[in-house]
Protein backbone atom coordinates (compact mmCIF):
# COMPACT_ATOMS: atom_id res chain seq x y z
CA UNK A 1 0.00 0.00 0.00
CA UNK A 2 1.25 3.44 -0.98
CA UNK A 3 1.66 6.35 1.31
CA UNK A 4 0.02 10.01 0.65
CA UNK A 5 2.87 12.91 -0.40
CA UNK A 6 3.06 12.13 -4.47
CA UNK A 7 1.79 14.48 -6.89
CA UNK A 8 -0.50 13.21 -9.60
CA UNK A 9 0.42 10.79 -11.69
CA UNK A 10 3.35 9.16 -10.02
CA UNK A 11 0.82 9.21 -7.11
CA UNK A 12 -1.30 7.04 -9.09
CA UNK A 13 1.19 5.01 -10.42
CA UNK A 14 2.58 3.60 -6.96
CA UNK A 15 -0.27 2.69 -6.03
CA UNK A 16 -1.04 0.25 -8.90
CA UNK A 17 2.70 -0.70 -8.47
CA UNK A 18 2.18 -1.59 -4.64
CA UNK A 19 -1.19 -3.71 -5.22
CA UNK A 20 0.59 -5.55 -8.30
CA UNK A 21 3.25 -6.33 -5.99
CA UNK A 22 1.09 -7.52 -3.38
CA UNK A 23 -0.44 -9.86 -5.87
CA UNK A 24 3.17 -11.31 -7.18
CA UNK A 25 4.38 -11.61 -3.75
CA UNK A 26 0.84 -13.42 -2.81
CA UNK A 27 1.63 -16.14 -5.35
CA UNK A 28 5.07 -16.35 -5.65
CA UNK A 29 6.08 -14.97 -8.67
CA UNK A 30 9.11 -13.82 -7.57
CA UNK A 31 10.35 -12.28 -10.93
CA UNK A 32 7.75 -10.18 -11.19
CA UNK A 33 7.98 -8.89 -7.70
CA UNK A 34 11.56 -7.80 -8.21
CA UNK A 35 10.61 -5.87 -11.71
CA UNK A 36 7.97 -4.34 -9.55
CA UNK A 37 10.19 -3.20 -6.76
CA UNK A 38 12.74 -1.87 -8.89
CA UNK A 39 9.79 0.41 -11.00
CA UNK A 40 8.43 1.19 -6.97
CA UNK A 41 12.52 2.52 -5.92
CA UNK A 42 12.52 4.85 -8.95
CA UNK A 43 9.35 6.69 -7.98
CA UNK A 44 10.30 7.21 -4.55
CA UNK A 45 7.16 7.03 -2.84
CA UNK A 46 6.74 5.81 0.74
CA UNK A 47 5.54 1.97 0.87
CA UNK A 48 4.43 -0.30 2.98
CA UNK A 49 4.10 -3.95 3.38
CA UNK A 50 2.72 -6.31 5.54
CA UNK A 51 1.34 -9.66 5.77
CA UNK A 52 -2.52 -10.40 5.39
CA UNK A 53 -4.35 -11.80 8.66
CA UNK A 54 -5.28 -14.70 6.27
CA UNK A 55 -2.32 -16.32 6.68
CA UNK A 56 -2.49 -16.43 10.17
CA UNK A 57 -4.79 -19.16 12.10
CA UNK A 58 -7.98 -18.27 12.14
CA UNK A 59 -8.89 -19.91 15.66
CA UNK A 60 -9.62 -17.72 18.33
CA UNK A 61 -6.65 -18.39 21.37
CA UNK A 62 -7.22 -17.25 25.31
CA UNK A 63 -4.25 -15.15 26.04
CA UNK A 64 -3.11 -14.82 29.71
CA UNK A 65 -2.53 -11.39 30.75
CA UNK A 66 -1.22 -9.60 33.99
CA UNK A 67 -2.43 -6.42 34.27
CA UNK A 68 -0.24 -4.21 36.94
CA UNK A 69 1.15 -0.32 37.37
CA UNK A 70 3.02 1.44 39.05
CA UNK A 71 0.77 1.45 42.81
CA UNK A 72 0.29 -2.61 42.61
CA UNK A 73 2.29 -4.73 44.74
CA UNK A 74 1.71 -7.74 42.20
CA UNK A 75 -0.67 -7.82 39.05
CA UNK A 76 -4.28 -9.20 37.99
CA UNK A 77 -4.80 -12.05 36.37
CA UNK A 78 -7.16 -11.60 33.09
CA UNK A 79 -7.68 -13.66 30.20
CA UNK A 80 -8.46 -12.05 26.75
CA UNK A 81 -9.75 -13.94 23.94
CA UNK A 82 -7.57 -12.78 20.63
CA UNK A 83 -6.12 -14.44 17.68
CA UNK A 84 -2.24 -14.76 16.32
CA UNK A 85 -2.46 -12.46 13.58
CA UNK A 86 -3.60 -9.30 15.81
CA UNK A 87 -1.15 -6.69 15.91
CA UNK A 88 -0.36 -4.90 19.21
CA UNK A 89 -1.84 -1.85 18.05
CA UNK A 90 -4.98 -3.70 17.60
CA UNK A 91 -4.79 -5.30 21.19
CA UNK A 92 -4.50 -2.42 22.94
CA UNK A 93 -7.89 -1.32 21.04
CA UNK A 94 -9.68 -4.17 22.04
CA UNK A 95 -8.51 -3.52 26.07
CA UNK A 96 -9.26 0.17 25.41
CA UNK A 97 -13.08 -1.03 24.05
CA UNK A 98 -12.92 -4.01 26.99
CA UNK A 99 -11.75 -2.20 30.33
CA UNK A 100 -11.19 1.43 29.45
CA UNK A 101 -7.67 1.90 29.56
CA UNK A 102 -6.53 4.70 26.44
CA UNK A 103 -3.79 2.82 24.32
CA UNK A 104 -1.47 5.50 25.08
CA UNK A 105 -2.00 4.25 29.07
CA UNK A 106 -0.79 0.34 27.96
CA UNK A 107 2.52 -0.88 27.62
CA UNK A 108 2.86 -4.49 26.15
CA UNK A 109 5.63 -6.72 27.51
CA UNK A 110 5.85 -10.11 25.71
CA UNK A 111 8.85 -12.67 26.05
CA UNK A 112 10.49 -10.27 28.36
CA UNK A 113 10.40 -7.39 25.01
CA UNK A 114 8.69 -4.77 25.21
CA UNK A 115 5.84 -4.91 21.97
CA UNK A 116 5.79 -2.28 19.38
CA UNK A 117 2.26 -1.30 17.19
CA UNK A 118 2.89 -2.69 14.11
CA UNK A 119 4.31 -6.15 15.29
CA UNK A 120 1.62 -9.07 15.57
CA UNK A 121 1.24 -11.76 18.69
CA UNK A 122 2.49 -14.53 16.50
CA UNK A 123 6.10 -12.60 15.82
CA UNK A 124 6.00 -12.62 19.77
CA UNK A 125 5.77 -16.20 20.05
CA UNK A 126 1.72 -16.21 21.12
CA UNK A 127 0.75 -19.52 19.16
CA UNK A 128 -2.03 -21.47 21.64
CA UNK A 129 -4.46 -20.53 24.88
CA UNK A 130 -1.87 -20.42 27.64
CA UNK A 131 0.62 -18.19 26.27
CA UNK A 132 1.06 -15.02 28.61
CA UNK A 133 1.68 -11.48 28.33
CA UNK A 134 2.10 -8.63 30.77
CA UNK A 135 0.25 -5.36 30.60
CA UNK A 136 1.58 -2.50 32.35
CA UNK A 137 -0.72 0.61 33.12
CA UNK A 138 0.80 4.20 33.26
CA UNK A 139 -0.71 7.05 34.71
CA UNK A 140 -2.84 9.56 32.77
CA UNK A 141 0.19 12.15 34.12
CA UNK A 142 2.94 10.09 33.04
CA UNK A 143 1.38 9.18 29.18
CA UNK A 144 0.30 13.08 28.79
CA UNK A 145 -2.73 12.02 28.17
CA UNK A 146 -5.22 14.93 28.76
CA UNK A 147 -9.32 14.63 29.56
CA UNK A 148 -9.76 16.55 26.34
CA UNK A 149 -7.71 14.70 24.41
CA UNK A 150 -9.19 11.35 25.62
CA UNK A 151 -12.98 12.84 24.86
CA UNK A 152 -11.56 13.66 21.60
CA UNK A 153 -10.70 9.91 20.80
CA UNK A 154 -13.90 8.94 22.24
CA UNK A 155 -15.72 11.10 19.89
CA UNK A 156 -13.33 9.79 16.85
CA UNK A 157 -14.13 6.23 17.59
CA UNK A 158 -17.95 7.02 17.36
CA UNK A 159 -17.84 9.09 14.08
CA UNK A 160 -15.81 5.87 12.85
CA UNK A 161 -18.43 3.62 14.05
CA UNK A 162 -20.69 5.29 12.09
CA UNK A 163 -18.88 5.95 8.88
CA UNK A 164 -18.44 1.92 8.99
CA UNK A 165 -21.83 1.25 9.47
CA UNK A 166 -22.89 3.60 6.54
CA UNK A 167 -19.99 2.19 4.32
CA UNK A 168 -21.79 -1.55 4.77
CA UNK A 169 -25.06 -0.23 4.21
CA UNK A 170 -24.71 0.89 0.54
CA UNK A 171 -23.85 -2.53 -0.95
CA UNK A 172 -27.83 -3.28 -0.24
CA UNK A 173 -29.84 -0.33 -1.50
CA UNK A 174 -31.68 -0.51 -4.28
CA UNK A 175 -33.91 1.58 -7.47
CA UNK A 176 -32.35 5.00 -5.64
CA UNK A 177 -30.31 5.68 -8.84
CA UNK A 178 -33.58 6.76 -11.30
CA UNK A 179 -35.23 9.20 -8.63
CA UNK A 180 -32.53 11.90 -9.61
CA UNK A 181 -29.76 13.19 -7.00
CA UNK A 182 -31.37 14.71 -3.75
CA UNK A 183 -29.67 16.37 -0.97
CA UNK A 184 -27.76 13.40 1.06
CA UNK A 185 -30.49 13.33 4.02
CA UNK A 186 -28.76 14.14 7.65
CA UNK A 187 -27.70 10.92 9.56
CA UNK A 188 -30.23 9.26 10.83
CA UNK A 189 -30.18 8.03 14.33
CA UNK A 190 -28.48 5.02 15.53
CA UNK A 191 -30.93 2.20 15.81
CA UNK A 192 -32.44 2.94 12.61
CA UNK A 193 -29.39 3.08 10.08
CA UNK A 194 -27.92 -0.25 11.54
CA UNK A 195 -28.81 -3.63 10.90
CA UNK A 196 -26.80 -4.75 14.07
CA UNK A 197 -26.10 -3.37 17.25
CA UNK A 198 -23.49 -0.58 17.43
CA UNK A 199 -19.52 -1.37 18.56
CA UNK A 200 -19.04 -1.85 22.30
CA UNK A 201 -18.50 1.93 23.55
CA UNK A 202 -15.76 2.63 26.46
CA UNK A 203 -17.32 3.28 29.68
CA UNK A 204 -16.71 7.07 31.18
CA UNK A 205 -14.19 7.67 33.48
CA UNK A 206 -17.06 9.44 35.71
CA UNK A 207 -20.53 7.53 34.83
CA UNK A 208 -23.49 10.31 34.87
CA UNK A 209 -25.20 8.17 37.70
CA UNK A 210 -24.52 6.00 40.85
CA UNK A 211 -24.11 2.30 39.46
CA UNK A 212 -25.46 -0.43 41.85
CA UNK A 213 -22.87 -3.04 42.53
CA UNK A 214 -20.10 -3.80 44.45
CA UNK A 215 -16.04 -2.98 43.55
CA UNK A 216 -14.08 -5.69 43.50
CA UNK A 217 -10.74 -4.87 45.59
CA UNK A 218 -8.71 -7.01 43.25
CA UNK A 219 -9.57 -6.12 40.18
CA UNK A 220 -11.62 -3.03 40.97
CA UNK A 221 -14.98 -4.99 38.78
CA UNK A 222 -17.88 -3.55 39.74
CA UNK A 223 -20.17 -6.50 40.46
CA UNK A 224 -23.31 -6.95 40.56
CA UNK A 225 -25.16 -6.04 43.65
CA UNK A 226 -26.21 -10.18 44.07
CA UNK A 227 -23.22 -11.72 43.39
CA UNK A 228 -21.38 -13.61 46.07
CA UNK A 229 -18.01 -13.40 44.14
CA UNK A 230 -16.07 -11.64 41.46
CA UNK A 231 -17.30 -12.15 38.00
CA UNK A 232 -13.73 -11.50 36.48
CA UNK A 233 -11.27 -12.82 39.37
CA UNK A 234 -13.56 -14.78 41.89
CA UNK A 235 -13.08 -12.66 44.31
CA UNK A 236 -15.07 -12.29 47.67
CA UNK A 237 -17.55 -9.56 48.08
CA UNK A 238 -17.15 -7.51 50.81
CA UNK A 239 -18.21 -8.33 54.24
CA UNK A 240 -19.94 -5.65 55.13
CA UNK A 241 -21.56 -4.82 51.59
CA UNK A 242 -25.77 -4.73 52.09
CA UNK A 243 -28.02 -5.32 48.82
CA UNK A 244 -29.88 -2.25 48.29
CA UNK A 245 -33.90 -2.73 48.86
CA UNK A 246 -34.26 -0.77 45.44
CA UNK A 247 -32.13 -3.32 43.26
CA UNK A 248 -33.97 -4.96 41.07
CA UNK A 249 -32.65 -8.31 39.49
CA UNK A 250 -32.46 -8.33 35.49
CA UNK A 251 -33.55 -12.14 34.21
CA UNK A 252 -30.11 -13.58 33.91
CA UNK A 253 -29.47 -12.68 37.43
CA UNK A 254 -32.92 -13.95 38.54
CA UNK A 255 -31.60 -17.01 36.93
CA UNK A 256 -28.33 -17.40 38.24
CA UNK A 257 -30.10 -17.25 41.32
CA UNK A 258 -32.21 -19.26 41.49
CA UNK A 259 -29.42 -22.04 39.46
CA UNK A 260 -27.33 -21.23 42.95
CA UNK A 261 -30.67 -22.00 45.33
CA UNK A 262 -30.97 -24.99 43.47
CA UNK A 263 -27.09 -26.37 43.66
CA UNK A 264 -27.37 -25.55 47.41
CA UNK A 265 -30.15 -27.64 47.83
CA UNK A 266 -28.81 -30.13 46.49
CA UNK A 267 -25.71 -30.14 47.96
CA UNK A 268 -27.74 -30.02 51.27
CA UNK A 269 -29.75 -33.21 50.42
CA UNK A 270 -26.76 -35.05 49.63
CA UNK A 271 -25.42 -34.20 52.50
CA UNK A 272 -28.44 -35.25 54.60
CA UNK A 273 -28.04 -38.86 52.83
CA UNK A 274 -24.45 -39.34 53.68
CA UNK A 275 -25.32 -38.31 57.05
CA UNK A 276 -28.35 -40.89 56.95
CA UNK A 277 -25.90 -43.72 55.46
CA UNK A 278 -23.65 -42.98 57.90
CA UNK A 279 -25.61 -43.32 61.03
CA UNK A 280 -26.99 -46.63 59.19
CA UNK A 281 -23.17 -48.25 58.94
CA UNK A 282 -22.99 -46.98 62.73
CA UNK A 283 -25.93 -49.00 63.61
CA UNK A 284 -25.00 -52.13 61.86
CA UNK A 285 -21.10 -51.64 63.20
CA UNK A 286 -22.09 -51.61 67.11
CA UNK A 287 -23.22 -55.00 67.58
CA UNK A 288 -19.85 -55.68 66.10
CA UNK A 289 -16.49 -55.98 68.62
CA UNK A 290 -14.40 -55.60 65.42
CA UNK A 291 -14.81 -53.76 62.56
CA UNK A 292 -13.36 -55.25 59.37
CA UNK A 293 -11.41 -53.33 56.41
CA UNK A 294 -13.48 -52.29 53.72
CA UNK A 295 -10.46 -51.31 51.04
CA UNK A 296 -7.21 -52.51 50.18
CA UNK A 297 -4.21 -51.67 52.32
CA UNK A 298 -0.85 -52.62 54.15
CA UNK A 299 -0.74 -53.25 57.96
CA UNK A 300 1.63 -50.37 59.01
CA UNK A 301 3.04 -52.65 61.31
CA UNK A 302 4.57 -55.47 59.25
CA UNK A 303 3.78 -54.06 56.01
CA UNK A 304 2.10 -56.83 55.02
CA UNK A 305 -1.14 -56.78 52.29
CA UNK A 306 -4.60 -57.12 53.70
CA UNK A 307 -7.38 -57.15 51.03
CA UNK A 308 -10.70 -56.61 52.13
CA UNK A 309 -11.58 -57.69 55.27
CA UNK A 310 -8.48 -59.24 56.27
CA UNK A 311 -7.47 -55.86 58.34
CA UNK A 312 -9.21 -54.84 61.92
CA UNK A 313 -10.04 -51.22 61.84
CA UNK A 314 -9.97 -49.52 65.28
CA UNK A 315 -12.97 -47.85 66.70
CA UNK A 316 -11.09 -44.81 68.23
CA UNK A 317 -8.89 -43.61 65.29
CA UNK A 318 -9.71 -45.91 62.04
CA UNK A 319 -6.21 -46.82 61.73
CA UNK A 320 -6.08 -50.24 59.90
CA UNK A 321 -4.04 -53.54 61.35
CA UNK A 322 -3.13 -57.07 60.94
CA UNK A 323 -4.82 -59.05 63.34
CA UNK A 324 -1.68 -60.73 64.43
CA UNK A 325 0.21 -57.31 65.25
CA UNK A 326 -2.93 -56.43 67.47
CA UNK A 327 -2.52 -59.33 69.34
CA UNK A 328 1.23 -58.98 69.91
CA UNK A 329 0.63 -55.35 70.80
CA UNK A 330 -1.83 -56.10 73.69
CA UNK A 331 -0.41 -59.06 74.70
CA UNK A 332 3.37 -57.46 75.12
CA UNK A 333 1.65 -53.99 76.68
CA UNK A 334 2.61 -52.91 80.35
CA UNK A 335 0.13 -50.10 80.17
CA UNK A 336 -3.64 -50.78 81.33
CA UNK A 337 -4.72 -49.05 78.61
CA UNK A 338 -3.10 -50.40 75.37
CA UNK A 339 -2.36 -47.22 73.06
CA UNK A 340 -2.86 -47.20 69.13
CA UNK A 341 0.64 -48.79 67.46
CA UNK A 342 0.72 -46.07 65.24
CA UNK A 343 1.87 -43.65 68.43
CA UNK A 344 -1.40 -41.83 67.91
CA UNK A 345 -3.52 -40.58 71.18
CA UNK A 346 -6.07 -43.23 70.85
CA UNK A 347 -6.79 -46.13 72.91
CA UNK A 348 -7.52 -50.06 71.77
CA UNK A 349 -11.09 -50.03 72.99
CA UNK A 350 -12.09 -53.10 75.88
CA UNK A 351 -14.47 -55.01 73.72
CA UNK A 352 -12.15 -55.04 71.16
CA UNK A 353 -9.16 -56.56 73.01
CA UNK A 354 -11.58 -59.19 74.14
CA UNK A 355 -12.30 -60.48 70.71
CA UNK A 356 -8.64 -60.31 69.38
CA UNK A 357 -7.82 -62.46 72.64
CA UNK A 358 -8.21 -65.85 73.68
CA UNK A 359 -9.67 -66.66 76.82
CA UNK A 360 -6.75 -67.29 78.67
CA UNK A 361 -4.83 -64.58 76.98
CA UNK A 362 -7.81 -62.01 78.17
CA UNK A 363 -7.80 -63.28 81.43
CA UNK A 364 -3.68 -63.10 82.05
CA UNK A 365 -4.12 -59.05 80.59
CA UNK A 366 -7.08 -58.48 83.35
CA UNK A 367 -4.57 -59.71 85.91
CA UNK A 368 -2.07 -57.63 84.61
CA UNK A 369 -4.24 -54.84 84.37
CA UNK A 370 -5.26 -54.97 88.00
CA UNK A 371 -1.61 -55.83 89.11
CA UNK A 372 -0.69 -52.48 87.32
CA UNK A 373 -3.58 -50.36 88.59
CA UNK A 374 -2.50 -51.50 92.47
CA UNK A 375 1.26 -50.42 91.98
CA UNK A 376 0.23 -47.23 90.60
CA UNK A 377 -2.92 -46.19 92.74
CA UNK A 378 -1.64 -43.83 95.99
CA UNK A 379 -3.01 -45.41 99.08
CA UNK A 380 -4.03 -48.80 97.99
CA UNK A 381 -4.33 -51.96 100.39
CA UNK A 382 -3.85 -55.09 98.92
CA UNK A 383 -5.48 -57.84 101.12
CA UNK A 384 -3.47 -59.96 103.81
CA UNK A 385 -5.32 -63.35 103.16
CA UNK A 386 -2.17 -65.12 101.30
CA UNK A 387 -2.58 -65.79 97.40
CA UNK A 388 -5.66 -63.38 97.96
CA UNK A 389 -6.28 -61.06 94.84
CA UNK A 390 -8.38 -58.59 96.50
CA UNK A 391 -7.15 -54.72 96.97
CA UNK A 392 -8.58 -51.46 97.37
CA UNK A 393 -7.95 -47.77 97.60
CA UNK A 394 -8.55 -45.99 100.83
CA UNK A 395 -9.46 -42.79 101.96
CA UNK A 396 -8.21 -41.13 105.28
CA UNK A 397 -11.36 -42.36 107.32
CA UNK A 398 -11.30 -45.39 106.81
CA UNK A 399 -9.09 -48.11 109.30
CA UNK A 400 -10.48 -51.22 108.26
CA UNK A 401 -10.99 -53.13 105.03
CA UNK A 402 -13.34 -55.86 104.33
CA UNK A 403 -11.96 -58.25 101.33
CA UNK A 404 -15.40 -59.52 99.62
CA UNK A 405 -13.12 -62.45 97.82
CA UNK A 406 -11.88 -64.16 100.62
CA UNK A 407 -14.70 -62.30 103.56
CA UNK A 408 -11.64 -61.00 105.77
CA UNK A 409 -11.28 -58.20 107.85
CA UNK A 410 -8.01 -56.29 107.27
CA UNK A 411 -6.57 -53.71 109.76
CA UNK A 412 -5.30 -51.17 107.90
CA UNK A 413 -3.28 -49.26 110.75
CA UNK A 414 -1.39 -52.69 111.46
CA UNK A 415 -1.24 -53.88 107.67
CA UNK A 416 -2.82 -56.97 109.46
CA UNK A 417 -5.60 -59.24 109.77
CA UNK A 418 -6.31 -59.65 113.84
CA UNK A 419 -9.55 -60.94 114.39
CA UNK A 420 -11.35 -60.92 117.46
CA UNK A 421 -8.12 -58.33 118.86
CA UNK A 422 -7.93 -54.90 118.96
CA UNK A 423 -4.71 -52.86 117.53
CA UNK A 424 -3.42 -52.79 121.10
CA UNK A 425 -3.74 -56.49 121.87
CA UNK A 426 -2.56 -57.81 118.23
CA UNK A 427 0.64 -55.50 118.95
CA UNK A 428 1.36 -56.80 121.96
CA UNK A 429 0.61 -60.53 120.93
CA UNK A 430 3.25 -59.62 118.00
CA UNK A 431 5.98 -59.21 120.37
CA UNK A 432 5.13 -62.23 122.12
CA UNK A 433 5.08 -64.05 119.23
CA UNK A 434 7.35 -62.95 117.61
CA UNK A 435 9.95 -64.47 119.04
CA UNK A 436 8.99 -68.07 117.79
CA UNK A 437 6.41 -67.37 114.67
CA UNK A 438 8.94 -66.32 111.72
CA UNK A 439 5.82 -64.52 109.80
CA UNK A 440 4.65 -62.69 113.06
CA UNK A 441 8.60 -61.81 113.61
CA UNK A 442 8.46 -60.29 110.11
CA UNK A 443 5.31 -58.53 110.78
CA UNK A 444 7.36 -57.05 114.01
CA UNK A 445 10.33 -56.16 111.33
CA UNK A 446 7.54 -54.32 108.96
CA UNK A 447 6.14 -52.23 111.59
CA UNK A 448 9.75 -51.23 113.45
CA UNK A 449 10.50 -50.14 109.58
CA UNK A 450 7.59 -48.08 109.10
CA UNK A 451 8.56 -46.46 112.50
CA UNK A 452 12.43 -46.29 111.63
CA UNK A 453 11.17 -44.13 108.21
CA UNK A 454 8.65 -41.97 109.99
CA UNK A 455 6.14 -43.67 108.18
CA UNK A 456 4.31 -44.35 111.82
CA UNK A 457 4.89 -43.69 115.78
CA UNK A 458 4.12 -44.58 118.72
CA UNK A 459 0.41 -43.13 120.94
CA UNK A 460 2.68 -41.54 123.43
CA UNK A 461 0.00 -42.78 126.21
CA UNK A 462 -0.88 -46.32 125.14
CA UNK A 463 2.23 -46.63 123.16
CA UNK A 464 0.83 -48.60 120.55
CA UNK A 465 1.73 -47.59 116.37
CA UNK A 466 -0.12 -45.38 114.43
CA UNK A 467 -0.18 -44.08 111.71
CA UNK A 468 -1.00 -41.24 109.49
CA UNK A 469 -2.65 -41.99 106.05
CA UNK A 470 -3.52 -38.53 104.54
CA UNK A 471 -4.54 -34.79 105.00
CA UNK A 472 -3.04 -32.66 108.23
CA UNK A 473 -0.67 -33.54 111.00
CA UNK A 474 -3.51 -34.00 113.54
CA UNK A 475 -4.35 -37.50 114.10
CA UNK A 476 -6.05 -39.48 116.79
CA UNK A 477 -5.32 -43.18 118.36
CA UNK A 478 -7.63 -45.94 118.00
CA UNK A 479 -7.33 -47.39 121.43
CA UNK A 480 -7.09 -44.22 123.98
CA UNK A 481 -8.62 -41.76 122.00
CA UNK A 482 -5.35 -39.31 122.46
CA UNK A 483 -5.34 -36.42 119.82
CA UNK A 484 -1.81 -36.10 118.58
CA UNK A 485 0.44 -33.97 116.93
CA UNK A 486 1.97 -35.67 113.87
CA UNK A 487 5.35 -33.82 113.22
CA UNK A 488 5.96 -33.33 116.93
CA UNK A 489 5.40 -36.65 118.23
CA UNK A 490 3.51 -35.58 121.49
CA UNK A 491 -0.21 -34.90 122.46
CA UNK A 492 -2.05 -32.10 121.63
CA UNK A 493 -2.93 -31.07 124.97
CA UNK A 494 -1.64 -30.79 128.26
CA UNK A 495 -2.40 -33.15 131.42
CA UNK A 496 -6.43 -31.63 131.78
CA UNK A 497 -7.33 -32.87 128.23
CA UNK A 498 -8.77 -30.42 125.57
CA UNK A 499 -8.06 -26.92 126.00
CA UNK A 500 -5.30 -27.02 128.14
CA UNK A 501 -2.07 -25.50 126.44
CA UNK A 502 -0.08 -26.04 129.60
CA UNK A 503 1.61 -29.19 127.84
CA UNK A 504 1.39 -30.59 124.35
CA UNK A 505 3.12 -29.56 121.14
CA UNK A 506 1.52 -26.03 122.49
CA UNK A 507 0.62 -25.07 118.75
CA UNK A 508 -0.09 -22.09 118.04
CA UNK A 509 0.26 -20.52 121.29
CA UNK A 510 1.21 -16.71 120.97
CA UNK A 511 0.10 -17.25 117.05
CA UNK A 512 3.34 -19.79 116.43
CA UNK A 513 2.90 -23.13 115.33
CA UNK A 514 4.79 -25.99 117.18
CA UNK A 515 7.50 -26.55 114.54
CA UNK A 516 8.35 -25.24 110.95
CA UNK A 517 6.84 -27.94 109.59
CA UNK A 518 3.47 -28.19 110.69
CA UNK A 519 0.56 -28.15 108.59
CA UNK A 520 -2.14 -26.98 110.95
CA UNK A 521 -2.60 -29.89 113.90
CA UNK A 522 -4.73 -27.51 115.77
Amino acid sequence: MASEAAPGVALKEAEELALSLGEALSSGDSEEAVKLCQRLSQLSVPVSVSVSSQAYPQDSIRLKVGVEDAQSDNYIPVTVVVSTGMTIAELKDKISNDFGFHPTLQRWVIGKRLARDQETLYSHGVRKSGDQAFLFILSAHAAHLTRQQRNLDLEQQRIEGIVESMESLQLFPRGLGGAGRRKAPPPPEPQEIRPTPPPKLPKPAVPPKPQLGWACFMCTYVNKPTRPGCEMCGGERPEDYEVPDIYQPDEQEVLRIQQETLAMLQYEQARQAERERNYRYLLETEDQSLIPNATETDCPICFSPLEPGEGIVLRECLHTFCRECLVGTIVNSQDAEVPCPDKCDSKILDREIKALLTEDEHQRFLELRLSIAESRAEHSFHCQTPNCRGWCVYEDEVNEFHCELCNETNCILCRAIHKDMNCKDYQDDLRIRAENDQAAQQTKQMLESLLQNGEAMKCPRCDIIVQKKDGCDWICCLMCKTEICWVTKQARWGPNGNGDISGGCRCRVNNQPCHPNCQNCH
